[in-house]
């Protein structure tokens, strides 16, 4: 029954780790043609059914075994929790009957621990529920503002012989609502008048499937766009009004190139902003705030407009509505100037660099040889930083990295997911020597699977976000625990069947890539990266 609602909600993999406790699930899994993907470790179950929602926009599921099975996938939790991705986990449980009996796995209360990390939780007492529930699970994950689910599942309620229960229908659920006609109007009102306008769009934004909309509302009203890292790609990194990133808005810091006016479409203003500085957003600007979620709209900026409304709707009306607008030709040359200084001086950097390769030059390497259509996971606390100067996608759910948890060590699990969603493209993971450390029996998953994931490791052995915070917070007296080994991650990617590839030399770089996406099979680039050079992000970072 668990598996039938499923399918019918639309459901086509799941991904997990076998346990006797949900060995039910797995049976009728093979006896409907419902595919499971077994990982090594149930965190990397967990990140890879986030990957697969977020690169997907729809619903990714997991299913863990009791015990140590859920607290593994815990963290999983916690991340698409803060992050909104509709995440349905199913974990399994003693049995009713074996309460209170200290069996095995058992013993602590699996829905009480997700309380705090999920938008519902559910322990199934009836069997012939179970349909019932499942629908319910999804319909809460999938409805805006999204979030993950637990439904804790007994192995006795798994296992119950009962009679044939239906299976529900229109599981899916309806969007948020639509604008008033006169909350369009005051928003187009203040439009007017702003002279240095800007578009923030973050995933809430992404997951109202808002993209084509955005696009025609920002060339409507001559606008830039910067986006955070879910909605990155919602309007193609080569169109003429596309700003970058959030963090390139505090490149705009002179007098007069401050933005006046701030669009904020599906954000959660804090960490991707920089709290409540005016570093990113001016404190002298007007904000206008869309979200679907009121509880999100003044929380940490206050907005002049704030609107509980659909963001794609809402850029839907407001393109409509644009009507005739200032010239706005000058600020959309600034920003554009802005970013090119930016990645100039950034290559000059690299270029008189003396030492092992530059990080920029590597990730520079990265954006060159990268296919068109590639999924790009970023997974390493600097790693991530040095990918965001360079990244560039043309469609939406084309890049995904660390949200508000700041989980490293998340990138191996996301690229599975990436990969399982559309095993004709290209996906790529650029990961942190101490990220990859985290779930790397997960390159075994790649190999049984013939997932063809390419992973670049960064390799400066050392955590460097947290070396470089102790010197620049402490000085370079006070670094410590820090070190890492050089370990030779290719070697053991080999060893678990995949292809590996040693990287000393920038020249070397962009052939090991080439090869590794031509050849179709899971690859891991062991690329030896300097220390000393530190992200400018990370020193933004640190002002805020």
């Amino acid at each position: 029954m668990v598996v039938r609602t499923l399918k019918a909600a639309g459901v086509e993999t799941l991904f997990g780790l076998h346990g006797a406790h949900v060995d039910t699930i797995f049976q009728a899994c093979a006896d409907h043609d419902l595919p499971i993907v077994d990982t090594r470790h149930e965190v990397a179950a967990g990140h890879a059914a986030e990957g697969y929602a977020r690169a997907g926009n729809r619903l990714g599921v997991a299913v863990v075994t009791a015990g140590p099975g859920f607290t593994n996938v815990v963290t999983s939790l916690a991340n698409a929790y803060l992050d909104r991705t509709p995440m349905l986990c199913i974990a399994g449980t003693a049995g009713l009957a074996q309460a209170e009996t200290n069996t095995l796995q058992a013993g602590i209360d699996q829905a009480a621990v997700a309380t705090p990390i999920t938008k519902w939780r559910h322990r199934v007492c009836v069997a012939s529920d179970l349909p019932r529930l499942v629908a319910e699970a999804i319909r809460i994950a999938t409805a805006a503002p999204c979030g993950p689910v637990l439904l804790d599942m007994p192995s006795d309620v798994l296992n119950a012989r009962i009679e044939e229960v239906a299976i529900p229908g229109n599981i899916a659920v309806t969007s948020a609502a639509a604008p008033q006609p006169t909350d369009v109007a005051a928003i187009i009102a203040r439009l007017r008048v702003a002279e240095r306008p800007v578009v923030m769009v973050g995933t809430g934004a992404y997951r109202s499937g808002a993209a084509e909309a955005l696009v025609a509302f920002a060339e409507a009203a001559t606008v830039p766009v910067f986006s955070d890292f879910p909605a990155h790609g919602m309007m193609s990194a080569s169109h003429p009004l596309h700003g970058g990133t959030f963090h390139k808005m505090a490149d705009l810091d002179a007098p007069g190139e401050r933005p006046d006016l701030v669009l904020a479409f599906g954000v959660r203003f804090g960490l991707f902003t920089l709290g409540t500085s005016d570093l990113i957003v001016p404190h002298a600007a007007d904000i206008v705030h869309i979200e679907v979620d009121a509880r999100e709209i003044g929380l940490v900026r206050a907005a002049q407009i704030g609107l509980v409304a659909d963001p794609c709707l809402t850029l839907e009306a407001l393109a409509a509505a644009a009507g005739a607008q200032p010239d706005r030709s000058a600020w959309v040359a600034l920003v554009q100037a802005k970013k090119v200084a930016r990645r100039e001086r950034l290559a000059a950097e690299a270029a008189a660099h003396q030492g092992r390769i530059h990080p920029y030059a590597a990730v520079a390497a990265v954006a060159e040889a990268l296919p068109e259509d590639a999924i790009v996971i970023g997974d390493g606390a600097e790693a991530y930083h040095w990918l965001n100067e360079t990244i560039a996608r043309e469609r939406p759910g084309c890049y995904l990295a660390h949200g508000f948890l700041g989980t490293v060590g998340m990138g191996l699990g996301l690229s599975l997911g990436a990969q399982v969603l559309d095993r004709s493209r290209p996906v790529f993971c650029l990961a942190g020597d101490g990220a990859v450390g985290f779930t790397i029996a997960e390159f075994d998953t790649m190999a049984r699977l013939d997932l063809p994931v390419v992973v670049m490791v960064m390799n400066n052995r050392s955590w460097a976000a947290s070396q470089h915070f102790q010197e620049i917070a402490l000085g370079p007296n006070r670094v410590t625990g820090t070190r890492l080994g050089g370990a030779r991650y290719d070697q053991v990617a080999e060893g678990f069947g995949c292809v590996g590839m040693y990287v000393t030399e920038l020249a070397d770089l962009a052939p090991a890539l080439a090869q590794a996406f031509a050849s179709r099979r899971p690859t891991c680039i062991n690329v030896e990266i300097d220390l000393a050079p530190t992200p400018p992000e990370l020193h933004l970072l640190m002002k805020r």
